[in-house]
């Protein structure tokens, strides 16, 4: 059994029980040969979209050798796929772009990815203004990834995208370094749009609260994330901030659709706005735990004093309230996560094992009021209150593996930054750093 396996239950509720129409996933890989250490498979990203009901579009993970191979090898898994995935081609702006460009696009390819990190670029760079020129002209989206290391992306994003307004600019990672400013500038630029492929219920709560629904696209990160992970908690907290299951399904796959077809966006109204939104002061003991405990699990380490901690935090009484049910849904997921990092052993990194559960169980504290599936495992008084009270085992007791092994160089990883958890400082591409 696999992560999502155990995460579906929570899937399944809020994604079958709100939308009528199949997802798109905006952001997944392929790829082999990535520094970080992450292998994607295209049967994997395939088998995972079609038990979520998505279709993808698929582009390639970081290759240092240049990528018109890669490019070439995801048209083929595209072509392959019966109509599941869609290709974006991936390119390096001091290796000809332009001429790859139109080359993958002229045998099929819908989009175009840049990483200025991992490639040591930023988007002032002259070839970048020429790639926008080309995807103006055929009406391409462009997905960048967005993280640390790239000073001024999203300024520079929003110029290239006001001068060139038929290229659709996608910043990706909920623009995570650039939010906090960005989201006032989207309604004058309505072919800037931001993925939401990170795991933060408070990164995705302030994007869908801010930002037009029309310019947010569901994205997962696969595999670094998985959608059944992310779906999840985009429905639960586009939900919490109010917006229409209409509003969602344009999140979710409506108008990502629309873009890799070359049509027009459809304007899905204004965001809820920022606004109070209430939080039981509990849970947020909870939350706060939980969030903790993720950012030890990303470096390798089993997080288990957090999450011992949250055990204990979430003796709330019973399920007669919203909060009291979020906390023995929590019981139920971290007890999944003990049983998932037994089976899996300390040899699966780089990511101790499980840590997608703990993402989910934190999204569930900050959403409260977002209705729930049955609890799949704890169904009396007696097992909620055991797990509760296991959060005073010490950790041997608990017989979880020890903290993985890391490999691999992370800093220059297409994943979202609070994944990286690497403390080595950025540097230029040349010093074995990020830019």
């Amino acid at each position: 059994m696999d992560e999502d396996d155990l995460i579906r239950p929570w899937f399944d509720h809020i994604v079958g029980g709100t939308l009528d129409e199949p997802l798109f996933d905006i952001h997944t890989h392929t790829g082999f040969n990535d520094p970080d250490g992450f292998k994607s498979a295209p049967e994997a990203v395939t088998t995972t979209l079609a038990a979520a009901g998505s279709r993808g579009m698929v582009m390639p993970m970081h290759e240092p050798d240049g990528y018109p191979p890669a490019n070439d090898r995801v048209l083929r898994e595209a072509e392959g796929s019966n109509g599941r995935l869609v290709a974006f081609c991936r390119l390096d702006p001091k290796e000809a772009p332009v001429t790859e460009a139109r080359r993958c696009v002229d045998s099929g390819a819908r989009g175009i990815k840049l990483h200025p990190r991992a490639e040591g670029f930023d988007l002032a760079d002259p070839a970048v203004d020429e790639i926008f020129a080309f995807a103006h002209e055929r009406r391409l989206p462009i997905l960048i990834h967005a993280g640390r290391g790239i000073p001024a992306l999203a300024l520079h994003a929003l110029m290239l995208a006001q001068k060139y307004p038929d290229a659709r600019v996608i910043l990706a990672h909920g623009a995570l370094t650039d939010l906090s400013w960005v989201w006032r500038e989207l309604p004058a630029c309505p072919n800037v749009f931001i993925d939401s492929s990170t795991w933060s219920s408070s990164d995705l709560t302030a994007l869908l609260a801010l930002v037009p629904p029309g310019q947010i696209l569901y994205g997962s990160d696969l595999p670094y994330f998985t959608p059944f992970l992310v779906a999840t908690l985009v429905m639960r907290c586009g939900l919490h901030v109010g917006l229409s299951p209409e509003q969602l399904a344009c999140i979710m796959g409506g108008q990502s659709d629309r873009l890799i077809r070359g049509e027009d966006p459809i304007d899905a109204g204004p965001p809820p706005g920022r606004q109070q939104f209430a939080s039981d002061v509990l849970l947020e003991r909870v939350y706060t735990l939980l969030v903790m405990a993720v950012g030890r699990m990303v470096v390798g380490e089993t997080g288990y004093e957090p999450l011992a901690l949250a055990r204990l935090g979430c003796e709330l009484g019973g399920a007669d309230t919203t909060e009291g049910q979020a906390a023995q849904h929590v019981l139920a997921i971290l007890d999944r996560q003990e049983r998932f990092a037994r089976e899996q052993g300390s040899d699966s990194g780089p990511f101790y094992p499980g840590v997608r559960l703990i993402m989910l169980a934190a999204g569930i504290t900050s959403t409260p009021e977002v209705a729930l599936p049955a609890n799949p495992d704890l169904t009396t008084t007696a097992s909620i209150r055991g797990a509760s009270m296991a959060g005073h085992r010490a950790s041997e007791a608990a017989d979880l593996p020890g903290p993985v092994v890391r490999h691999g160089d992370l800093r220059r990883s297409s994943m979202a930054d609070h994944m990286v958890g690497d403390p080595s400082p950025l540097g230029p591409p040349e010093e074995g750093g990020a830019r």
